[in-house]
Order: structure tokens, then sequence, then C-alpha cells
């Protein structure tokens, strides 16, 4: 069963908006992100998931396979803070599953090859990727221990972009979507197009089940959603979630994860299929509306 400290509460609204979410705000904007986060252990049938915060606001996530006790870590760019994490947990850490190539979450990964007890398997599917060992494409397939991990081809953010659907038999999927799917965001389009982002976020993660839990590659929930409610102010789920999260900020939690479901919900970049968003964008046709609302998300303060 998936356990999670905190629940989902509306809170008190003045005039439209909560008074934590003024609060949270607040804390935001004297250094509440740059504080970043504690650690978080999420349980699930057969599998844990240990959120690691890393830099002033990555996320890494160290994965472990409960019946094998086979662990793997999702961008591992501070390798001592992982190699605590496998030695408190006592597991076997054999793999590294990453995003893409940029620094903040490769940059670790001939470090931890190099510290570790274990031969260490590196996946990724670009070149770039230091010590990559595994180049992987969408649709491949490997296991942690009795876990099952499919490789998901999200280029846009980078041209090797993947994330990795994490699975196991008695519980709902799980997915690591780096740079590419956020909370209430998406990734900078670097080396692709909106037709890409499309195709990434309303094709492939989109289509996942709405159950799907997603932890994404950084804490930028609030500023996201600070943006969503820009482009759908009247969207009462945006609202929800912003109060949610400030509570989670102004404790110093993390808040990963979220579902598919959810980001159909309150992400304007899943959601350029919606007239509100469209209306927004002052555009009719969906990559056009995500070209544009991409555009004025990277100049939006």
């Amino acid at each position: 069963m998936f356990n999670l400290a905190s629940k989902y509460l509306p809170g008190r609204v003045v005039q439209g908006l909560s008074a934590v979410y003024f609060k949270g705000l607040s804390f935001y904007n004297n250094g509440l992100r740059n504080s970043h986060s504690s650690s978080a252990e999420y349980k699930f049938e057969g599998m844990g998931v240990t959120v690691l915060p890393a830099l002033s606001d990555n996320y890494m996530y160290l994965i472990v396979d409960e019946n094998t006790r086979q662990a793997a870590v999702v961008d591992p760019v501070e390798p001592d803070k992982v190699l605590q994490a496998v030695e408190r947990e006592n597991v076997n850490l054999t793999k590294i599953l990453t995003t893409h190539h940029h620094w903040d979450h490769a940059g670790g990964n001939q470090e931890l090859v190099k510290k570790s007890k274990n031969t260490i398997q590196v996946f990724g599917g670009d070149d770039r990727i230091g010590a990559l060992t595994n180049k992987v494409q969408d649709g491949d397939s490997f296991n942690i221990g009795d876990t099952k991990v499919e490789c998901i081809y999200t280029p846009c953010h980078t041209s090797g972009h993947i994330c990795y659907l994490v699975k196991t038999p008695c519980q709902d999927p799980v997915v690591f979507t780096g740079d590419t799917l956020f909370i209430a965001g998406c990734g900078r389009f670097f080396e692709g197009t909106a037709e890409q982002m499309c195709v990434c976020l309303l094709d492939k993660l989109g289509n996942l089940p709405g159950n799907t839990r997603v932890f994404c590659g950084h804490e930028y929930t609030l500023q996201n959603l600070k943006f969503a409610k820009h482009v759908e102010p009247n969207n009462q789920e945006i609202m929800k979630k912003i109060q949610w999260a400030c509570d989670k900020r102004e404790k110093g939690e993390p808040t990963v994860p979220s579902t598919i479901s959810e980001e159909k919900l309150i992400n304007p970049f899943m959601r350029v299929r919606e007239t509100t968003v469209q209306h927004h964008a002052s555009c009719s046709d969906i990559v056009e509306t995500m070209r544009t609302i991409r555009k004025e998300k990277d100049n939006f303060k």
C-alpha cells in the first residue's frame, strides 16, 4: 500500500486564496526553495523509493526491490549521499538510471561507480552520459531484482532523455521523469520542439495509467503552480494544489510524488487540449499552444 505522511488538504480560503498560499509564497520568496527538502521514504508493494534531495533543488531516488534487496539509483549527482543511503538501507546497489546527460543529473555517475563496492551498470539514452554501460531506447526493459523497469524515450529537454517506468506485480506503476515532466510543469525545450513535447506528455506519459506516481527531477512545484494559476486562474484543482504544496514546503518536505491523473488536472503543459489553456495562449492548435506557453514560462517571474 502507498504510504504518504500528509494528506491533500484544501486549507482556509481568503478572497479566493488560502492563508497557507500567501505564507508559502512568502517562505519561497525568502529562500525556502534553496533550503530544499528533507529525505522521504515511500513503501510500495514489493518496492521502496527513498527521495534524496541534492544540490539546491534536485532529487535523486534510491529504488529498492524488497524481495532481493537489489537497488538502483536515479540521477545520483551526489554520490556520497547515495552511498550513505545504500549503507543505511543495507541494500546491494547494482544500477544507475540516468534520465539525461546534464551535469546536475549525470555528473555523479563516474564517482559513484568508482566508489561503489559493486560493479554498477549505468543506463541512459545518450552517449554524453558519464560512465554509460547500457545505452537504452524506447521500449527497452530490464530488472532491479524482481522489479521491472521499462524505458520511455522522451526527447525534447535533451535529445536523449529517458523516463523510467517501474513496476511490480501488485502495485501501481511509478515513473521517474527527470526534466521532462515536473509537477505542474515540464522541462525547457533545449534540444527539441513543441511537437516532441506534445508526444512526450500527451501520447507517452499521458497514456500511462492515471494512478502512476510521478517522481520528477527537481523541486519546482511552487513556481510551476504559480505559472499554472496564471494560465488558468479559475482552476480550483490548481488552487488546492498550491495550498497543499505551500504546506509541504513550509515543513521542508518534498512535494513528490504526483500522479498522472493529477497532472492532467493541474499541469498546463498536459492540458494544451483544454479550451481554457488554448484561450490563454490565443491558439487553437495543441502544438502551438505548447510552444506559446513554454515560451511564456521561460520568461515568467
